[in-house]
């Protein structure tokens, strides 16, 4: 696909590149290839999840055609033998999105054709007429090829009696079930019942139903769970979704944490630092960086690095920072309110104290106090901590006059850590740049 948008770009801005060879050509399309190629690999364009919504399909693309722009321009920057167009590079990068959507769009229609072509749609019933039993059958009444039958049982019917015997009203159910052409049967069972269900899969067996059990575990614990399998034996419900519990994704932050810290440290620092640090001793007495203990990951303290905004005192590790502190001074005013007071903390990173975008750490006695009175308070210490964060994105930094300022910064830090990606680190750090250059009225 990639070859044939390359051939219409070219065709329709009738210029590829002044003294471009064909093997440069061959170069650039290689390079275009294995470039999309991990795209789609890393926004999982080509999944089945992805592709059953437009917004998806739209969502996915666009952000796949940036982060190929993006790095292909770093590409053509170093590779100086490449001289492109920018009609040529506009073109091909309109056709390229056009195109990946176009050929989602038929990729989804043929497949959704095939399948009912040649896949009859299932029948299948609900035994359970307890929450999680009326949940699954409102799902599979919404399902497009799924036949939903009804119920064939209320609780009662699931386990069996003393004799070990399934009830005879049941037993009809399920056989008249069978005979409409039912060939899976959901049942929603308490799990400190399962001993009971023994005459429930004998039963099953004679009418040739396939039972797939589902645990009824509402009220017992707050959805959403989820229930995977220790090798392939012990069943596991874990309480939240955690991408970075995958060593994966911890490597891709990691990786992307190290790559970021380093540009700045080394771009920008490197000449930043000297001028901050005579503007800061010309006008108050100590050393030019600040670091303090706070609470990282597992709540382990490590020192947090900042340059130092205030003048010496004794209440740093206590009291924070507020509107109008005498104890600031007029360089650490404009550092705190542009966010230069926290550059150092990109040396953090670089150590793996801190991560670039995570909750933002607190001091220790601060932890202590708020462990106690907030109930997910140290939630937010299943992660590293960060330069900025989501709470931070959505107006929740700087000075927390009361609890319920600081319950809705733990409730944004835990949405962070339920829903990470690298793509809402991204997102992140562009939100945080903006409110900079727009001013935050909470930045003191």
């Amino acid at each position: 696909m990639l070859n044939l948008i390359y051939v219409l770009s070219y065709y329709f801005t009738g210029y590829m590149g002044k003294g471009v060879s064909e093997e440069l050509q061959k170069h650039y399309l290689v390079v275009c290839n294995l470039l999309w190629f991990l795209n789609t690999a890393v926004f999982n364009l080509y999944s089945e999840y992805n592709a059953r919504k437009i917004e998806r399909i739209y969502r996915g693309t666009i952000k796949s055609v940036i982060l190929h722009f993006v790095i292909f321009s770093l590409y053509l920057l170093f590779a100086k033998d490449l001289d492109f167009s920018r009609n040529f590079l506009i073109t091909f990068y309109v056709f390229l999105f056009i195109g990946f959507v176009l050929n989602r769009f038929a990729g989804t229609y043929i497949q959704h054709v095939l399948i009912n072509r040649f896949h009859s749609t299932r029948k299948v019933a609900v035994m359970g007429d307890n929450d999680t039993g009326m949940r699954v059958a409102a799902y599979l009444q919404k399902q497009r090829n799924i036949d939903f039958y009804g119920f064939v049982g209320d609780d009662a019917s699931i386990y069996g009696d003393r004799n070990g015997k399934i009830s005879p009203e049941a037993s009809v159910r399920l056989q008249e079930a069978a005979l409409s052409g039912v060939k899976d049967l959901y049942v929603s069972v308490a799990p400190s019942r399962m001993r009971e269900i023994g005459p429930l899969v004998m039963e099953a067996d004679k009418q040739l139903l396939r039972l797939k059990f589902i645990p009824d575990l509402a009220g017992a614990l707050a959805a959403p769970y989820r229930i995977s399998y220790m090798g392939g034996e012990f069943p596991i419900i874990t309480l939240r979704h955690e991408p970075l519990e995958s060593m994966g994704n911890r490597f891709k932050k990691r990786a992307f944490d190290m790559a970021f810290a380093a540009f700045v440290i080394i771009f920008i620092l490197s000449w930043l630092y000297p001028i901050i640090a005579i503007l800061i001793k010309l006008q108050s007495k100590g050393p030019v960086m600040f670091k303090q203990q706070r609470s990282g990951i597992n709540d382990e303290p490590f020192w947090c690095y900042k340059f130092r905004s205030m003048r010496m005192n004794n209440d740093s590790d206590k009291k924070q920072a507020t509107k109008g502190d005498d104890r600031i001074t007029p360089i650490g005013r404009i550092l705190r309110k542009t966010s230069l007071d926290e550059m150092p903390q990109f040396f953090n990173v670089f150590m793996g104290n801190m991560s670039i975008v995570g909750p933002r750490p607190h001091m220790l006695r601060h932890t202590e106090e708020y462990k106690k009175i907030i109930g997910q308070y140290m939630v937010r210490q299943f992660v590293k901590p960060g330069i900025t964060g989501w709470a931070q994105v959505n107006g929740y930094r700087g000075e927390t006059k009361d609890d319920s300022a600081m319950e809705k910064r733990v409730e944004h830090d835990i949405w962070y850590l339920e829903h990470w990606s690298l793509m809402l680190d991204v997102r992140i750090i562009f939100l945080t740049v903006i409110n900079i250059f727009r001013g935050e009225e909470n930045a003191y």
